[in-house]
């Protein structure tokens, strides 16, 4: 087999990033994704692309928060093993799959060639999630009306409502903050995300009973792909009451009376109550999400 050849890309030969298969069709997934050719490298074996990764972040971000476009060649998971190690990023990689994958072979065997790759380049699985985009001809969630929704500017009070929410937290992304550096840095991470992404401040909702309990948050979103659910949580003692869908529903409404002609969310595959809610809410699952991180390993 003849050497390998890793390349960085930029205007000149971005093109070679489009020589390379898709057999997953992840051009689909990212068809409102914004990708830098200089953050875009390849895999070469005798001139043919046999691996590829294009790293993202947004607009202002001097580097990419991810990898959420990889592929490999069948038979090249070494390749695409270098192709991470190589790269001057370590962050977490998404791979963006369909979401009947595991029911067609010829799609299965592509997916595990590249979780091939990612382990061999030392990174580890973190979660596999639902991804959804609800689209108006869904219909929009009823409102139950059960809880009063006001804008809060003092993000001590978010901050504070987060800690309480991730104490009990199924969210994978969560429990590894929390397994880093405790409920602060859950609290913390996600404040920064809210804030890094270009929607109004002033969307940030509280929720509270008729009593004038606070029973959880709400936040609608714009991510640099558009409108997105960007959490949902309710506080610990007020859980078993179904609030996560009042809250659910009253995000997508609150969307879409700002303009959204589509919105999109996430939730792990384990959180079998929230991924209950999108579906009574009208979100269809459109693809699937494997995340990885890379570990000390990857890093060195």
């Amino acid at each position: 087999m003849t050497d390998l050849v890793i390349r960085a890309l930029d205007e000149s030969d971005a093109h070679l990033f489009d020589a390379h298969p898709d057999p997953l069709n992840a051009r689909a997934a990212h068809e409102r994704t914004t990708h830098r050719p200089q953050w875009k490298r390849v895999a070469l074996r005798d001139g043919t692309v046999v691996a590829r990764g294009a790293w993202w972040g947004g607009p202002d971000d001097e580097h990419p928060v991810n990898l959420n476009w990889f592929d490999v060649a069948e038979g090249e998971a070494e390749a695409g093993a270098e192709l991470l190690r190589s790269a001057p990023w370590q962050v977490e990689l998404e791979l963006n799959l369909p979401g009947d994958w595991r029911e067609h072979p010829e799609l299965a065997a592509a997916a595990e060639t590249r979780f091939a790759a990612a382990r061999a380049a030392g990174y580890e699985l973190l979660v596999e999630r639902f991804l959804y985009r609800w689209t108006p001809e869904r219909g929009l969630p009823d409102r139950p009306g059960r809880l009063r929704f006001t804008a809060e500017p003092d993000d001590a009070v978010f901050f504070d409502a987060l800690r309480r929410i991730h104490a009990a937290t199924l969210d994978a992304h969560s429990l590894k903050a929390i397994g880093e550096g405790g409920l602060d840095q859950a609290a913390r991470e996600e404040l920064e995300f809210f804030h890094w992404c270009p929607s109004p401040r002033e969307w940030w909702q509280l929720a509270h009973t008729p009593e004038g309990e606070l029973a959880g948050i709400h936040i609608p979103a714009h991510n640099p792909s558009g409108p997105t659910i960007g959490f949902i949580g309710v506080l610990p003692e007020h859980r078993g009451r179904g609030y996560a869908y009042d809250l659910l529903a009253e995000c997508t409404h609150f969307l879409v009376e700002h303009g959204a002609e589509a919105v999109t969310g996430a939730t792990d595959r384990s959180n079998f109550p929230m991924a209950a809610n999108f579906t009574k809410a009208g979100f269809p699952v459109v693809r699937e999400r494997i995340n990885f991180h890379p570990t000390a390993e990857a890093a060195s």
